[in-house]
Order: structure tokens, then sequence, then C-alpha cells
């Protein structure tokens, strides 16, 4: 065989073997996308919902029965300016004068899930409060997860919902964002934008990570033992291309950096789902005012569960340093 033509097999090969790797690379990057932004198929399961609610959470049920039969619990489904409808719950205090919590809740759950918090800001608080379900969580429109980065943008409208809702004649509307996980790193980037009402008076972050890139890595690594290069640089790509942003670009850590209202940051130093050592880059990129607090052995999203006294007294006090 002479010499040109086994350069040219050569060749073939290694095309071959070149159009095989971007082949299983695209299938890979497809799946990774799916696997991490695809909305539940079981998220309008409310039963279900309700469960884990309750296993967490036993006595939960009395309270929660006694919002529902007295009608203080009420939902609402909303026109978002996307055009999309979107749900939430909402619970009005008596004497709350204009103070209202929006609670935000986490990756792949729902707003109801994330009850607990309602019944803090409702009986020990005396706040009104919103939860919205996000888009592609719980009873909202949608099919992608936004991993809180244009999910902001319906924080930002769901703000001015509830100050309509909760509206107190001769005194202001004093609004709190309050996020867990997901929903943490949907309020700092909320906290970032220009154009956040003045009646937003503060924010508070559990849990949240510094951003989706590093989130993503760290879930590549612990659950499929891969590394980042190349499978996060061709999914987040794809990710700009199917939905517009892409994984270095929603950073809650770089959002905070332009926050200059009060937020109260919170983790579990037991936390490797979003794991504890994202806690002080986020504290050293806020600016003043903030306060923080560590909850000792406590897992992802655990501090309330593990510390509701001590959790209530320390948003307590952040209020009322607003």
């Amino acid at each position: 065989m002479r010499k040109k033509s086994k350069i040219r097999i050569a060749l073939y090969v290694l095309l071959g073997v070149l159009a095989l790797i971007v082949m299983v690379l695209g299938f890979a990057c497809r799946y990774m996308l799916d696997f991490s932004l695809k909305s539940d198929l079981n998220r309008k399961d409310l039963d279900s919902t309700v469960n884990v609610l309750y296993s967490r959470f036993p006595d939960m049920k009395p309270w929660l029965d006694s919002v529902k039969t007295t009608g203080t619990l009420r939902d609402t489904f909303v026109v978002m300016p996307s055009g999309e409808h979107h749900h939430a719950y909402y619970l009005r205090t008596a004497n709350a004068c204009g103070r209202t919590a929006v609670m935000v809740h986490g990756y792949k759950d729902a707003a109801v899930k994330f009850f607990y918090f309602m019944r803090m800001y409702n009986r020990d608080l005396g706040y009104n409060v919103l939860m919205p379900d996000l888009h592609g969580h719980g009873l909202s429109e949608g099919d992608d997860i936004q991993m809180g980065w244009k999910d902001a943008d319906d924080l930002l409208f769901w703000t001015s919902v509830a100050e309509q809702l909760f509206r107190c004649e001769n005194h202001p509307s004093r609004v709190i964002v309050h996020g867990v996980s997901m929903g943490a790193a949907t309020t700092m980037v909320l906290s970032g934008k220009d154009n956040v009402p003045e009646y937003v008076r503060g924010y508070i972050e559990d849990c949240g990570y510094t951003s989706v890139w590093d989130e993503f890595s760290l879930m590549l690594k612990e659950m499929f033992g891969l590394p980042s290069f190349p499978l996060m640089h061709c999914t987040s790509a794809l990710c700009r291309m199917k939905y517009g942003w892409d994984f270095k670009e929603a950073s809650p850590l770089e959002s905070i950096r332009r926050c200059t209202r009060p937020m109260l940051m919170i983790h579990g130093d037991r936390d490797t789902f979003v794991p504890f050592s994202m806690f002080q880059p986020l504290v050293d990129a806020k600016p003043e005012p903030k306060m923080t607090w560590v909850a000792p052995g406590s897992e992802h999203a655990r501090s309330y569960q593990d510390y509701p006294e001590e959790y209530t007294a320390l948003v307590e006090s952040f209020l009322k340093s607003l």
C-alpha cells in the first residue's frame, strides 16, 4: 500500500473518532442539561408534597388545618410579564400593618414544602406572607428550571403583588424577601438589581450557592465522578442557545456585590449539597449592612429544622434592625 493511501486511511479513522467523540459529548451535554433543568414531572402532586412537609414537621398539621378552615390561607394565579401563569399562596396576618415576607422555595421544590416558614412569619413574627411557586415548579407554568437567574425578574414582580395585596392605610409597606437554597440564589440575584422598589427593605439568604457553574460542577463530580471540562463548557453553551443564559453568567456572588440593602446570611456547616465552603465568599462579597449565622451541624436547608427557636429569634432581630 502506498504511503499516501495509508495517510488517507489514518485521516479517515481520526475523523471518525473525532465525530464519535463529538456525538457522545453532544449526547452527554443534552442529558446533563435535561437532568439539571427539566421540571419534575410530579411537581403538581401536592398531596405528596404535603406528606413530605408533615414528615419533617409533624406539628405543622394542626396549624395548616386551622388556616385552611378559617380561610386565612389562600392562593392565586397571576399573569407574569412573560405571559405565563404563575401561582402563589398567601396569608394575611392580623395587625401586620404592611409588614410582609415573600418566601422563596428551593430547587425542584414547591412553596407547600416550605409552609413551616409561613407559620414562622405568621404565628411568631406577625408578618403577612406570600409564597410563590417559581417558573417550572409547583403549579406555575414552565417546563424548565431557571436556577434563580431569570427567576429574579419573576420575584421582583411578586414583591409588587405582595405590596399591593397587603398594603395598609396609614402604614408604609415593608417587604422582606427570604429564600432557601435556589430560593436564596434567586433572592441574591434580585438584591443586585437596580430597579427594586424601596419598600423591599432587606433580604435573607439561607444556604444559597455562589454560581450555577460552581454548583453544577460540584454535582457533576459528586454524582458522576467527572471533571468540569469539557462537559460543563458545552452544556453551559447549550443552555445559552436553548434558554438564553449560561452557567457562569448566573452568579449570585456577583449580584450581591451590588446589594446595598441589609441581608441576613445563613448556612449550615455540615451542608454538602451547597457546600459550606461557598458561604464565606458570599459573605465577603456582600457589602455592609449584613448579618451572618452558621448553624452548627446542620445539613442543607436544615438550619430552621435543627434550631427553630434560634432561627426565629435571629430573623426577628434582623427584621427589627430594618
